[in-house]
């Protein structure tokens, strides 16, 4: 018995050590090493964004790599107690191994994440499209959806920009997911969901259909990860527009950011400060010139095409159907569900999970 148990540790030690070279901790101890040193600089302290960027890099590195340093040691631990070969320890030490091939189990899903940016956060923008008001109110649904997911994974969400509807719901909003691994958890849902239902918004309660467009970029804050020329912006100012009363911006604080070598758009208006809507926009496009770089297969940013609007109108990922049946589908996956409800309400992971898995064989 003990001798099986001491081949079962054996092999977990050996499949956490191939893990670990696989996602490159020894890479990333030698980069925590190097933050450590930055940080500790006091001179660092002069430029509070900068530091509070490293201090945030190095708490993130800190927290992927200790949980892999953790499991190694108990594993190595657990076969030296395994060779005391005593037959009164023999309950717990199978119960300890039991515990530690679960906390693999967890750990090696990070294997899913080798993108360039899978370990960013997430901006998410979402979009109302052909509908009407029950467009509209779909893409508050949409944006209530991913709100509630990063909530039940106890992620950090702020909304950066909101259009409202003229009856209802949303036009288009950005939201901001920070946490381990979240765009490479939520790239899988770039794309447009369709959603299927009797309309609340028509007195003949007729079925509607209705789409949104939803736009998952890995946040890039850091100007030299995506270098753009200012030679290649054109960047207007102008007054943020709203439904009125004391909330309305008064100065001409909003700003519109076009790339001019893509004809990407990017507009914010959601801060006061005009310089705050600026670097806010900056960001925004930086990370849609990553997403294009990934999607497109580029090296080299300067060969990037312009998004081409239709096809991604086209490109309908996921079903939602709400009347006469209910159910989920993702139509690259094929994964579904009937409970519609839960999914709307933030139980995303089954569908996170087989998307990522459908990449891999792919």
């Amino acid at each position: 018995m003990q001798q099986e148990l001491k081949k079962q540790a054996e092999q977990l030690s050996a499949d956490v050590s191939d893990a670990m070279k696989r996602i490159g901790i020894a890479e990333l101890e030698s980069k925590l090493d190097k933050l450590r040193t930055m940080t500790a600089d006091p001179k660092l302290w002069e430029d509070q964004a900068r530091a509070q960027a490293l201090m945030k890099e190095q708490s993130g590195l800190e927290g992927r790599i200790k949980p892999w340093g953790q499991l190694e040691q108990e594993t190595s631990e657990l076969i030296e107690m395994i060779k005391l070969n005593d037959s009164t320890l023999e309950a717990e030490l199978h119960q300890k191994y039991s515990a530690l091939r679960t906390q693999y189990s967890v750990l090696k899903q990070e294997l899913l994440f080798n993108g360039p940016y899978d370990d960013r956060a997430a901006l998410v923008s979402i979009h109302a499209g052909a509908g009407g008001t029950d467009a509209q109110d779909w893409a508050q649904m949409l944006y209530r959806m991913y709100v509630r997911w990063a909530e039940s994974q106890k992620l950090t969400v702020t909304t950066i920009d909101q259009s409202a509807g003229e009856e209802a719901g949303i036009k288009s909003a950005t939201i901001e997911i920070d946490g381990p691994f979240v765009y490479g958890k939520l790239q899988g849902e770039h794309g447009v969901h369709r959603l299927v239902r009797l309309s609340p918004f028509n007195s003949d309660n007729l079925r509607q259909t209705s789409f949104a467009k939803v736009e998952v970029l890995p946040k890039i804050d850091e100007p030299d990860q995506v270098p753009v020329d200012d030679k290649e912006l054109k960047i207007d100012v102008y007054r943020s527009g709203g439904k009125g009363g004391q909330s309305v911006n008064t100065t001409d604080s909003a700003v519109r950011i076009t790339h001019l070598p893509t004809g990407i758009v990017v507009a914010i208006q959601n801060e006061r400060s005009q310089l705050q809507n600026k670097e806010t926009a900056m960001t925004i496009l930086r990370s849609k010139l990553a997403q294009l770089q990934i999607a497109q297969h580029l090296e080299s940013l300067s060969d990037i095409k312009g998004p081409n609007q239709s096809a991604e109108w086209g490109n309908q990922i996921r079903s939602y159907v709400l009347h006469p049946y209910k159910q989920v589908k993702d139509l690259r996956t094929h994964h579904e569900t009937s409970d519609a409800d839960s999914v709307l309400d933030g139980h995303l992971d089954d569908f996170i999970n087989s998307y990522l898995e459908h990449e891999i064989k792919e």
